[in-house]
């Protein structure tokens, strides 16, 4: 079962819910989906597909959000930084889960509604309520939208990773390149310390 899943997440990731048909995923991996305990449609595969994206994301990020520490204003720094640092090295890693929320906002599988209640805004909570605990204890700037803030990282790694940057001929580099993604996490960091008015 979780040849399938893996295939169908790489699929539905490239192709989108709406362009990809079972026929395409079962022929792609050379396998009966009987074969591996899988009896449904298309619709309960996708949904397989995100629960399991789902709950490697939350074995990913968790420990670093509940491990914030808000005990000192540097280790507070320290803890948010851990936190961008994971989520980046986590997409870099399964790219895949990126452009599969890419694609649901740009209204594929618009009939499964409830999925980004159920599978997406969970996390975005908890770490926004992390943060929150960080500017209750002074060391966050008073007045930042915490909420924004976290979408805006979410935004800039899926944006990096899926489409990365124009290098100065023109041709698009990311997260394959070393040098480029050092440079994105540099910006990332800058980013995070300048909105959150985080000690230096």
């Amino acid at each position: 079962m979780e040849t399938l899943l893996q295939g169908a997440t790489r699929l539905f990731a490239a192709l989108g819910y709406d362009s990809t048909t079972l026929r395409q995923i079962y022929d792609a991996l050379g396998i009966d989906p009987v074969s591996v305990g899988f009896t449904g449609d298309k619709r309960d595969l996708y949904l397989a597909v995100i629960e399991r994206a789902y709950r490697i994301e939350c074995e990913a990020m968790t420990p670093a959000i509940r491990g914030l520490v808000i005990g000192d204003a540097a280790e507070a720094s320290a803890g948010v930084h851990t936190i961008v640092d994971r989520y980046l090295d986590f997409c870099v890693a399964h790219p895949e889960f990126p452009a599969l929320w890419i694609h649901r906002w740009l209204y594929d599988a618009a009939d499964l509604t409830g999925l980004e209640r159920q599978f997406s805004q969970p996390l975005i909570i908890m770490t926004t309520r992390v943060l929150e605990q960080s500017m209750s204890a002074g060391f966050i700037s008073e007045g930042v939208d915490l909420e924004y803030c976290v979408w805006t990282l979410v935004w800039c790694v899926h944006g990096f990773v899926q489409g990365g940057v124009l290098d100065g001929e023109g041709e698009r580099v990311g997260p394959d390149s070393v040098e480029e993604l050092a440079r994105f996490r540099k910006h990332l960091h800058l980013l995070t310390q300048r909105v959150l008015a985080l000690p230096e």
